[in-house]
Formats: C-alpha cells, sequence, structure tokens
C-alpha cells in the first residue's frame, strides 16, 4: 500500500469537506458562469487517481459546466436534492431527487443548470483518461487535457485566451 492510501482518512462527512478554492477552470467571459456552482473533491480526499467524485451544488442560476462533451472522458450524476434541468444537444429533461444520467465519451453534450429558488446538490463522477478533449458545441471554447492532467482552453480556431 502506498503512502497516500495509509495517510487518506477511511471515511469521511462528504460535507466536512471544503469547497474547493477555484471555482472553475474556465477563462473568462465563462470562468464567471460558475460563480454559482460549489464543488467539493470527495474523490481527491481517498487519494483517488483512475476518477474523480465531486459532491457539487448549484446555486439558484447555477450551471454544472458550459454545454460540452469529453473525447474520451465518462461522467454520470446522481441527484441528491433539488430540480435541475439537464441540458443536451438532444432536448432537456427535469431531473429530480433519485435520478441519474450517465454521458459517455464522444456522446451527447451535457449540462445540468438550476432554473429553480432551491438548491440542487448532486454526485458527479467523471473517469480522469489521459488525452481527454472538451467540445462545446454554443461557445468559442475548445479544451485539451496536458500530460500533466491539467487542462488548456483556446477558441475554436486555436487562438488563446488573454
Amino acid at each position: 500500500m502506498g503512502d497516500s492510501a495509509k495517510s487518506s482518512p477511511l471515511a469521511l462527512v462528504a460535507t466536512d469537506v471544503p469547497p474547493r478554492t477555484k471555482p472553475s477552470n474556465y477563462p473568462e467571459p465563462f470562468f464567471s458562469r460558475m460563480l454559482k456552482r460549489e464543488k467539493r473533491q470527495l474523490g481527491d480526499q481517498f487519494g483517488l487517481k483512475n476518477f474523480g467524485v465531486n459532491l457539487t451544488r448549484l446555486f439558484p442560476g447555477g450551471e454544472s459546466a458550459l454545454l460540452h462533451r469529453h473525447t474520451k472522458q465518462d461522467e454520470f450524476i446522481y441527484i441528491l436534492e433539488g430540480r435541475p434541468t439537464l441540458v443536451t444537444d438532444e432536448g432537456e429533461v427535469e431531473l429530480e431527487p433519485g435520478m441519474c444520467a450517465g454521458f459517455p465519451a464522444a456522446g451527447r453534450a451535457h449540462q445540468l443548470v438550476n432554473r429553480t429558488a432551491a438548491d440542487v446538490v448532486y454526485i458527479e463522477i467523471g473517469d480522469r483518461t489521459a488525452g481527454d478533449e472538451g467540445s462545446y458545441p454554443v461557445d468559442d471554447l475548445q479544451a485539451k487535457m496536458t500530460a500533466s492532467g491539467k487542462w488548456i482552453f483556446t477558441h475554436k480556431d486555436g487562438t488563446p485566451y488573454d
């Protein structure tokens, strides 16, 4: 067993994990759209490397992400509280607690939006496959993951954001 596994907790209360300090990796003008989203990186607390697990809260008017799809990453969500709208490039559906949805790599573009007056809370799980890219059908943005796992964002024509 590695040192990180020995120093990880056996269990914890998810809401005791502090929210991520930086609300988004997106450049402006997209960064500010994520200010009504709060993520608690649960999987990182246990030293998970192959996939991420977040407890995410969307405040009224919040978005989970821009409408996007990944080339290699699979994603899964499970709704705990509230009634978010699942927006895809094929239509919309209102979700409720107990519902879940999955997004295979290169599948539907997707995002959750909170169009209600109450918070939405859900678990999101995504793998961390190397070489992943993200595409954004309605925004002038594209993303590539570096070998170190960092996302690099550019305009669709390849020019960098300032």
